[in-house]
């Protein structure tokens, strides 16, 4: 324990330093947001890489879906990897930031406005990541607080209040900056961390065999390449974490912020490299819950015999991996989690101060203005986030995919075409995003499971966009980006 705290306290230290010196290097909004726009390849890919896994992978969808799934979660580490990954980089990444210098844009919603001529589009889509981000914010809030009741015996209310100061402090400090610069320390710990969590699998279970064979016999379709919920569920699942990547606005930010074409290239290989490696982890790791847990051996884990599956994970790493090394894997955890909590912070923190205030309220008000407001909402973003967290309202995979199939939803359809097409216009833009979020709340509330409304609404978003505009003339006023 003591070990524990010791390295936990260098680890706040280390962070509270690197966000002063993002302070003293934080001069405009620019700087604070997107970090100047001149981050280089290594630091993109790693904040890229960090801000997408986080304790909602470690603690939540590896557990939940490594029990219902088995072995064919790994289709979700194959999707992320170079769907939500490379598939970004690769067909994204240079005309986002191309779109970006063109359009004079630091923001997804700016870019709504500019390319199709939209205020309604930019205040709703503002309006959109702030509402649904809070339970985003909360679900990784609800991970990381389980782990430190695992790991320090803290209240769970404790626990939220030491990660809440710790979150805003950090990020109020430095802001992007601060980010990039710690999240290549991060990503570097999660890198080692999953490589130990992945040996210490094998060796805890007598090899990959051994444990295969278990599961097996527990249930065959468990190490199948379908697990027992069936093709549908697990499609679902994903296409919405592999896909939505590809419109979320604190992923999209990266490319905003990284320093040219060369640099989109060179990042994209070692961040795709890095997705397969820690989702690889996450997910097998995920389904060896069933065989090393049960009621007996791991009692908070089960509630009248059934698994709690925010629980599994937790449990699984104080079963497996070694005392001397537990320390790295609550560093491992910590350490996602902090960036996708800061990018989280910035991207809805910019929706209401940037394109909100600074949009329709106040055009003119001063850089060093929008900086100040930007650190005092990025604050009460994280405290709005733990209070959510705190009354835990769904399990963390099921808040993560509300959230993400909601943004997903609203988002793709006007974000891709807009990039790759100049017919779609303002109309079916509108009716795209509006309809899209409108499909996936109206199915969950019709109790569709989250992933499957979030992967219906975000199919409707797509299609929609472009069968609506083919119906209208592409206006003169419609922007879209040279070729």
């Amino acid at each position: 324990m003591l070990i524990k705290a010791t390295v936990i306290s260098a680890y706040a230290l280390m962070i509270i330093i690197i966000g002063i010196l993002g302070l003293k290097r934080t001069r405009s909004f620019s700087d604070y947001f997107l970090g100047g726009g001149n981050i280089g390849p290594w630091m993109t890919a790693f904040t890229y890489g960090t801000a997408y896994f986080s304790a909602v992978l470690f603690i939540g969808f590896a557990g939940k879906i490594g029990w219902e799934f088995g072995y064919s979660g790994l289709w979700i580490a194959v999707g992320n990897a170079f769907i939500g990954v490379l598939g970004v980089w690769w067909i994204l990444g240079v005309r986002i930031k191309k779109m970006s210098l063109e359009y004079k844009v630091s923001t997804m919603s700016e870019f709504f406005e500019k390319r199709y001529n939209s205020k309604f589009l930019r205040f709703f889509s503002s309006l959109a990541i702030f509402i649904f981000f809070v339970p985003y914010s909360a679900a990784v809030f609800i991970g990381l607080s389980y782990l430190f009741m695992s790991n320090f015996n803290l209240k769970y209310w404790l626990a939220l209040v030491f990660m809440g100061t710790f979150t805003a402090i950090y990020l109020v400090l430095g802001g992007y900056k601060s980010i990039t610069m710690i999240d290549v320390a991060f990503g570097m710990i999660m890198s080692v961390g999953v490589v130990i969590l992945l040996l210490s699998t094998l060796n805890k279970g007598n090899g990959l065999a051994n444990i295969t064979e278990t599961m097996s016999r527990i249930n065959p379709k468990l190490t199948g390449f379908v697990g027992p919920p069936g093709v549908w569920p697990l499609f679902c699942l994903v296409f919405l974490t592999s896909v939505a990547p590809l419109a979320m606005p604190q992923l999209i930010q990266k490319f905003y912020a990284i320093r040219n074409k060369q640099a989109v290239r060179i990042g994209m290989v070692s961040s795709t490299f890095f997705a397969i490696l820690v989702t690889g982890v996450a997910y097998f790791t995920g389904a060896t819950t069933r065989f090393f847990l049960s009621p007996e051996n791991a009692p908070n884990a089960f509630k009248n015999g059934k698994p709690v599956f925010d629980a599994l994970m937790p449990e699984l790493l104080a079963n497996v991996i070694p005392d001397s090394l537990s320390v790295l894997m609550l560093l491992l955890i910590l350490s996602a989690s902090m960036s996708t909590l800061a990018a989280l912070v910035l991207i809805s923190s910019s929706a209401i101060v940037k394109d909100i205030y600074g949009g329709f309220i106040n055009r003119n008000i001063s850089d060093r203005g929008l900086t100040l407001l930007m650190r005092v909402f990025s604050a009460f973003f994280v405290l709005l986030s733990a209070v959510l967290a705190y009354f835990r309202p769904a399990s963390i995979v099921v808040i993560l995919a509300i959230s993400w199939g909601a943004i997903g939803s609203a988002f793709l359809g006007p974000f891709i075409w807009g990039l790759f097409s100049k017919r779609v216009n303002k109309l079916g833009a509108i009716s795209s995003s509006v309809l899209g979020l409108s499909t996936c709340l109206a199915l969950y509330a019709f109790g569709f499971s989250s992933p499957e409304a979030g992967t219906i609404g975000m199919i409707v978003s797509l299609v929609l966009n472009p069968v609506i505009s083919l119906f209208l003339p592409a206006t003169k006023n419609l922007n879209h980006l040279s070729h």
